[in-house]
């Protein structure tokens, strides 16, 4: 169940209005702030209901004026604290990752053991690291513990990332307008419709005529997400939009710029001024599926989708639904293409996160370039 209150760790925000969504983004802004230290002077300890430190959090809720329900979601979730310039900050759940990439820690086996141990073995990796750390703290909790040293993170400001997408595109595309966005703590992203630009399917409608089909429902848009945590760079994921708008096939790869080496506003600018070649790209990519004929589509289904990574839980069930809907007859790898995008409906119908649907149509992305052939096997596929 996604939290409510904004410094809950599952905390999740949807906006239907482009207002209400940069009004969100300068709020959460305003309550976050970036410090630098030595890596090797971080020090985490366990944050327990009846701890000293627990007690000190709450004298500082009552002298700040804020919610001391923060202490009581940070012991349900992480149950650490960082101790930074002699104060703590609870430690979010989207931190994690860098945590451990800063102190040098991979592997599963620190789940099984407790907190204070947890917090023992961070602290002894960390005193022997080298550089500096960048620390996110946002909405009073350590969202990100990031490299700070030259050439690792750059911060791009995200309200200047957004404002800037807003301004390129109308400036760029024609009948541009906002359809929704959502704020998750390690991600943010949001979806404009660029409904004036036919001509970015021109080609793309002649082949589906040809084939008796047609792709006039279709829209093309873009997605611009972007992360403060180290859990993505500023990328712009090229998309169309079908199905009286309730469904999306993705374009390809993205357009990717990560929060590296000095990244910033002109280096994403770029990245925006790409934006429509990469349909005409894309399309053209798309378009090249029609003429893919496939013998065994379940078992050519499944095994993109295995190669792919898609969880069992949502390939299973698109192979049934595509199984229901076309039959097990021979078709076209842009028929398999469709199928598997459904599974981002589904995702959405089942009440996913935004994050983890943006992190699927990353994957089903990659099945552009797959070669659909070698999938394509008789027998009885084993899962």
């Amino acid at each position: 169940m996604n939290g409510t209150n904004v410094y809950e760790d599952r905390y999740v925000a949807v906006f239907t209005r482009q207002e209400d969504f940069l009004e969100c983004i300068r709020e959460r802004l305003a309550n976050s702030f970036w410090d630098r230290g030595k890596t090797r002077n971080l020090r985490f300890a366990e944050l327990t209901e009846d701890s000293p430190i627990a007690d000190r959090l709450r004298e500082k809720c009552s002298r700040e004026g804020t919610d001391e329900g923060i202490i009581a979601d940070t012991i349900s979730n992480t149950g650490l604290v960082l101790r930074v310039k002699n104060e703590y900050y609870p430690v979010r759940n989207c931190a994690i990752k860098s945590i451990l990439d800063r102190a040098g820690i991979s592997g599963c086996g620190l789940r099984r053991v407790s907190k204070s141990v947890y917090a023992r073995i961070l602290n002894d990796c960390l005193k022997v690291a080298k550089g500096d750390a960048l620390l996110r703290i946002s909405e009073g909790k350590v969202s990100a513990v990031l490299g700070g040293d030259a050439g690792d993170y750059s911060v791009i400001d995200t309200e200047q990332l957004y404002m800037h997408t807003i301004d390129y595109l109308n400036s760029r595309f024609k009948g541009v307008s906002y359809l929704g966005g959502f704020y998750e703590h390690d991600r943010v992203s949001a979806i404009w419709e660029l409904s004036g630009e036919t001509k970015l399917l021109e080609a793309y409608n002649k082949e589906l005529a040809l084939m008796g089909r047609t792709a006039s429902e279709m829209t093309p848009v873009v997605r611009i997400t972007t992360s403060d945590t180290g859990a993505g760079g500023a990328n712009i994921y090229p998309m169309l939009l079908y199905s009286k708008g309730t469904k999306t096939i993705m374009l390809g790869d993205v357009l990717r710029l990560e929060h590296k080496n000095g990244a910033d506003i002109a280096e994403y600018d770029k990245q925006l001024k790409m934006l429509y070649g990469k349909y005409q790209l894309a399309v053209g990519n798309l378009t090249r599926l029609l003429s893919i004929e496939v013998m065994n589509p379940i078992n050519c289904m499944k095994g993109v989708m295995d190669k792919l990574g898609i969880a069992r839980k949502y390939s299973a069930e698109a192979a049934e639904q595509f199984e229901a809907q076309n039959g097990t007859g021979p078709c076209t790898a842009h028929d398999i293409y469709y199928g598997i995008s459904d599974i981002l409906f589904q995702m959405t119908c089942n009440g996913e996160e935004g994050s983890v649907i943006t992190a699927m149509e990353e994957k089903i992305a990659r099945a552009l370039s797959i070669n659909w052939e070698e999938y394509d096997i008789r027998g009885i596929y084993r899962w």
